[in-house]
């Protein structure tokens, strides 16, 4: 679907930006691929052969695309099953070098987010930032009610704009290499792209950081090993949140192999299976940047924006996914990512089956245990997509939560084991959904749930039979290949009206002309004058819009 003349103008600027900074990259092929309006293909032109990587290319130009594109790169680095293991690495290393915002700026969105006026909740407030991102920057603060320290996040100012425009043009640009590009079509990139925006979009609502820190401090399984800061809920706002202010080591700072970091690496990964498996609801990216070792040796947990959720059913389709990974049995794995994805669509089994044989091997020792887990399951994810398999995005922010689990664990101790690891939280969950109690009570629910069913069929036959005797029965058809016709349309349909306008010019001038209205300079009418000049602008730009356009 080609962007329509008149609503491109608006991000004409900023589209023309990205398309620069993708051709100057070494990007100009795949843009060349899509159909990209006369005003774009000018920004193309001859670009140096680039040496770099195309991972490292991509991951500079997010870079430089600044604040969205940098988020988009970080969110699109929590989707193994679109983008491969490569660029994912690449994406972790993105930079945000963003500087913050004056305080004059932020006040205004922290006293509406707050409620009240700062001097009235802070007894100290450093306006200086002391730690700044493309989304939002962080504040130190002291209560004026109870003296704790606090940290204060709050929203850049006019991000809700910038992201809108820059996403309508990403999810273009997704609808284009879609249609034109067949290795790309699998993956279904403009469904990737929206369902990233609704994402940024939750995460941009700091209340729901402030009710994941509150749900985890109520669930916490090992409270005395394990926790997070404190939330200040009457403080919180959608753009602004309020934390307990956290003092502690960061992990680097731990040496490699000691009992304290062998320690540390258990305690992280046996709260985030015990998040992921027993809890259904975990922290996201759980990196060494985001976890701080308190005075009293407690792990705590830091930036709760990005959360995954597991349903029972998924939490059990992981556990067969995993004993089949485990015995490296490509069948079976493919048969249960099937049953995750529910899809009706047509797979090669014999290709996705070679795939994944391939994957787990490249990655994982199925004979003596040994591997790097969390990077197979980040290989099987992208090899489920690029075979048409579309699992939950919970999937994975569970396999980006797994890497970095297993990244951090071996940073701590270089013979740690994932596999040992999660071990134990797979047999509880086993056990628990082999209980012959949770099993009876499953038959039970499904018996009912089938009985409600079938009692609504008779109703539901009669409502589509009553509809039809109305001649009140709609059928939603959905036609498919036809955006070529529509941007035609659209396009001729454009020149049409301009060439109206351009007539009623003509028109119009000649009268004034002929009729010698004034004001009247050198002996002719201004106005008519005017009107002779618009349209021969006018018709200038259609002629060299019609000549410069390509055959479609």
């Amino acid at each position: 679907m080609a962007i329509k003349p008149f609503e491109f103008i608006a991000n004409a600027v900023r589209a023309k930006e990205i398309v620069t900074v993708l051709a100057r990259y070494g990007f100009a092929d795949l843009l060349q691929k899509m159909d990209l309006p006369p005003r774009l293909m000018s920004a193309l032109g001859k670009m140096a052969p680039e040496r770099r990587s195309q991972w490292e290319r991509l991951r500079i130009v997010m870079e430089e695309l600044g604040p969205t594109f940098i988020k988009f790169g970080q969110l699109l680095s929590m989707r193994p099953d679109v983008v491969p293991e490569a660029l994912i690495k690449e994406l972790r290393k993105l930079q945000e070098r963003v500087p913050p915002v004056s305080f004059d700026q932020i006040r205004p969105i922290l006293e509406e987010g707050i409620g009240q006026d700062l001097r009235a909740v802070f007894s100290e407030f450093d306006e200086k930032a002391v730690a700044g991102a493309s989304m939002a920057q962080v504040h130190r603060a002291r209560l004026a009610s109870t003296g704790e320290a606090v940290a204060v996040k709050v929203q850049r100012p006019g991000l809700q704009k910038v992201i809108d425009a820059d996403f309508d043009i990403l999810i273009w640009f997704a609808r284009q290499a879609h249609e034109r590009i067949d290795d790309l079509r699998p993956l279904n990139l403009p469904e990737v792209i929206e369902a990233m925006r609704e994402s940024l979009e939750r995460e941009l609502d700091f209340r729901r950081e402030a009710r994941s820190l509150s749900y985890f401090s109520q669930r916490n399984a090992y409270p005395e090993e394990v926790c997070s800061p404190k939330i200040f809920e009457d403080y919180c706002g959608r753009r602004v949140v309020v934390m307990e202010w956290i003092e502690g080591r960061r992990l680097e700072s731990f040496e490699p192999g000691t009992p304290e970091a062998r320690k540390l690496s258990k305690v992280g990964s046996r709260s985030m299976f015990h998040q992921i498996m027993i809890d259904g609801y975990f922290h996201a990216d759980p990196h060494a940047g985001n976890i701080r070792v308190l005075a009293d040796g407690r792990l705590c947990f830091l930036d709760w924006g990005m959360t995954g959720q597991l349903t029972q059913r998924m939490r059990y389709g992981l556990v067969d996914l995993f004993q089949a990974f485990v015995k490296a049995d490509a069948e079976q794995v493919s048969r249960i990512a099937m049953h995750l994805a529910d899809t009706g669509k047509s797979i090669d089994r014999r290709r996705m089956e070679r795939d994944v044989n391939v994957a787990i091997r490249e990655h994982y020792n199925p004979d003596t245990g040994e591997g790097d887990v969390g990077r197979a399951i980040l290989r099987l994810l992208y090899v489920f997509g690029r075979n048409g398999i579309d699992l939950a995005r919970d999937y994975s922010l569970m396999a980006k939560a797994i890497l970095c689990v297993e990244e951090t664990g071996t940073t701590l101790d270089e013979g740690f084991n994932l596999k040992d690891e999660f071990g134990p939280v797979l047999k509880k969950l086993i056990l628990n959904r082999r209980n012959p109690k949770n099993v009876a009570a499953e038959i039970r629910d499904s018996f009912f749930m089938g009985i409600d069913q079938l009692q609504a069929i008779p109703e539901e036959t009669l409502r589509i039979l009553k509809k039809i005797e109305k001649d009140n029965l709609k059928v939603n058809l959905q036609h498919r290949g036809l955006e070529e016709l529509d941007d035609t349309i659209s396009d001729a349909s454009n020149k049409i009206t301009l060439g109206i306008i351009i007539g009623c010019l003509l028109v119009g001038s000649s009268l004034i002309v002929t009729s010698n209205t004034p004001p009247i300079v050198f002996g002719f009418p201004i106005l008519g004058i005017v009107g002779y000049v618009l349209s021969l602008l006018l018709g200038l730009y259609v002629a060299f819009d019609i000549l410069r356009g390509r055959p479609k």
